[in-house]
């Protein structure tokens, strides 16, 4: 069954252009060792909740916008394998040693592993 690694995330609105940049660095890392699918989603209809929310979740302040993000693996296995050799990429030395400025506030990124539980495709 397929395997999802999920993230919410801050971004500044003015780091938006490098973020994306990023993103589609790592996408390309990320596939090239066997990820199969990678999303990056802007924030376009999310609102504060009454109890929680995306932005609630990540304590996005005024000036921020949430990026939901997910990786899509064949397995879990397969997942552990494909980010086993992504932080060993030299491409990725620096963001994975945390030597790296990233265009984010990593502290409240929130992120994790997921089985598939229902899958409907077109």
């Amino acid at each position: 069954m397929a395997y999802v690694d999920g993230f919410v995330v801050p971004v500044p609105k003015k780091n938006l252009k490098a973020y994306r940049a990023l993103a589609m660095k790592t996408a390309k890392i990320w596939r090239e060792h066997g990820a199969l699918e990678i999303h990056e989603c802007v924030a376009d209809d999310v609102k504060p909740g009454k109890w929680t929310s995306f932005p609630q979740s990540v304590k996005l302040k005024p000036d921020e916008v949430v990026v939901f993000a997910w990786i899509l693996y064949k397995s879990r296995a397969q997942r552990d394998r494909v980010n086993a050799k992504v932080m060993k990429d030299p491409r990725l030395a620096k963001m994975a040693e945390g030597k790296m400025e990233m265009p984010f506030d990593a502290k409240r990124m929130i992120y994790g592993g997921f089985k598939s539980m229902v899958s409907v495709s077109a």
